[in-house]
């Protein structure tokens, strides 16, 4: 692994006061960094659009980004809390189940012990051609996406253009579910930004993968809490049953009319380069009754789905998980 220098930022500001002193160099913050640096810096990827950095700020040091509070209006999720300390949270067990189950869901128990929310968030994909040092992709800076002819049986059905990445986070599948925010920080002010609008795909930016520039970093994540009676589930399907990221996932969260879908929302992991957000299911179901509906309105992903050579089973995959979700939140109390 190449040098670089590393410091431990005593707050927020401090932290954006060092990414100001290095304004003129190559700089991330880093949380567990278990993708970063056990990951991205130890293989040697790199490229235009994967830099190696020169500086890297630890934000696991700001002890207001290692906290969670829960009140009223919602909960409050510090970006350097640990996957761990989220699972066993007592509030967000009770209010944003589907949030402890996606974290749960992620790799393995000692990953989840020092990964942290805003770094599974924020991770890099996870494409081969992408992490493979020999291939200059249109990702790292280059002019091709060798998934078009090449191994594309992990990657985009949905949203694909130039690069055909998934997004890999299981916690950003969950909290674009539960309508949340991200709280930012950086060089030219803070700012919140929904996570409706915080993914960016190939086709906006191929080298991104979020709104975050140079000198910002996320603070905080807030969720706002539920309505009364609302549903939540998770599932995620894998090749194997412990530490791999998912073929496909499945966040729901609605509201119901008696036996009718009232409001809510379907996102899909593993399927597309940002957080799918399937809004043609949502209409199918919108005002009808959920059990005699859900079948018929999650096969409308079939008609937003482009899948390539070798990963048209995803279509299967997406269709069968919403629905099995969705009825699996019906069943919760």
């Amino acid at each position: 692994m190449r040098a670089f220098e590393l410091y431990d930022a005593a707050s927020v500001a401090d932290a954006v006061n060092l990414l100001k002193q290095n304004s003129d160099r190559t700089v991330k913050v880093v949380g567990g960094g278990s993708d970063l640096i056990g990951g991205i810096m130890k293989d040697w990827v790199h490229g235009n659009g994967l830099k190696f950095p020169d500086v890297l700020v630890d934000l696991t040091t700001i002890k207001d980004l290692t906290t969670i509070s829960a009140g009223g209006d919602g909960a409050t999720v510090g970006a350097a809390v640990t996957l761990s300390d989220v699972i066993d949270h007592k509030d967000l067990q009770a209010k944003f189940p589907l949030l402890v189950a996606a974290a749960q869901s992620v790799a393995s128990p000692l990953i989840r012990n020092f990964g942290t929310l805003g770094g599974n968030v924020n991770q890099r994909p996870r494409c081969w051609f992408f992490r493979g040092e020999d291939f200059n992709c249109y990702k790292k800076g280059g002019d091709f996406c060798y998934a078009v002819t090449g191994d594309n049986r992990y990657h985009a059905i949905i949203g694909g253009e130039l690069c055909y990445i998934v997004h890999p986070s299981d916690t950003a599948t969950a909290l674009l579910a539960l309508n949340a925010s991200a709280k930012i920080a950086g060089v030219n002010g803070d700012k919140t930004v929904k996570f409706d609008d915080y993914f960016i795909g190939p086709r906006q930016d191929v080298l991104r993968e979020n709104v975050l520039t140079a000198g910002e970093f996320v603070t905080h994540v807030t969720i706002p809490n539920p309505a009364s009676g609302t549903k939540q589930a998770w599932n995620k399907l894998k090749d194997r049953q412990v530490y791999d990221f998912a073929l496909t996932s499945v966040a729901v969260s609605f509201t119901m009319s008696g036996n009718n879908w009232n409001d809510g929302r379907i996102v899909i992991g593993g399927v597309s380069p940002v957080p799918y957000r399937a809004k043609v299911v949502e209409d199918a179901l919108k005002g009808k009754d959920i059990k005699a509906t859900i079948k018929q309105a999650a096969a409308q992903i079939r008609t937003v789905a482009r899948p390539m050579s070798l990963n048209a089973y995803k279509v299967d995959l997406a269709a069968g998980l919403i629905e099995r979700t969705v009825l699996d939140a019906l069943a919760t109390n």
